[in-house]
């Protein structure tokens, strides 16, 4: 078994990056991993078989119950996106191509509900399956499947809003679009 020190900084990025994407705050985000940590530091993790997945359940839990709480849903994109992201040794140029594309990304998935926008990010940002995600946030496969789909949809609606050029493609299903959209 891990210590707390080992956990914290086996996971700490991970479980930070969800919770940035799920608020869209920095302040927030870091203060919900706070929270989480301290949620698993207190909980007994012997028996858990799937550790990743345990703490993305928690950390997205977690998440869902601070935008419950909060009345007002304007949430501000934070402005250090490279906080979470490695820019040792990267080019400047790099890095704030880096920057702007996030936030970009960070407005677009801001505009989803946050159900859905809970399981884009589990599915598409740290790649758990369909049956993982189902698991993870104690819903039915259908739901996992219908959020996604329905969250893919409005993202395209959402990318075609802000002026990407995303060709109509008859037969093919999202997991084959995705690849190919660029904004």
């Amino acid at each position: 078994m891990q210590s707390n020190r080992e956990l914290f900084d086996l996971y700490q990025r991970d479980v930070y990056r969800t919770c940035y994407y799920m608020v869209h705050n920095a302040s927030d985000a870091e203060d919900l991993t706070q929270e989480v940590f301290i949620t698993l530091f207190r909980s007994n993790r012997e028996h858990i078989e799937q550790l990743k997945a345990w703490i993305m359940k928690v950390t997205v839990n977690h998440c869902l119950n601070h935008l419950k709480r909060q009345k007002s849903m304007h949430l501000k994109v934070a402005a250090n996106p490279h906080l979470f992201t490695g820019t040792e040794g990267k080019p400047v140029d790099r890095q704030v191509e880096e920057r702007e594309s996030a936030e970009e990304w960070a407005i677009y998935m801001n505009r989803l509900p946050a159900k859905i926008r809970a399981v884009l990010t589990l599915r598409y940002m740290h790649d758990f399956t369909l049956a993982e995600i189902s698991k993870l946030l104690e819903i039915p496969l259908g739901t996992v499947k219908s959020r996604t789909h329905k969250g893919l949809k409005l993202m395209e609606q959402i990318l075609r809003e802000a002026g990407a050029q995303i060709p109509k493609l008859e037969g093919e299903n999202y997991e084959q679009r995705r690849k190919g959209i660029e904004v």
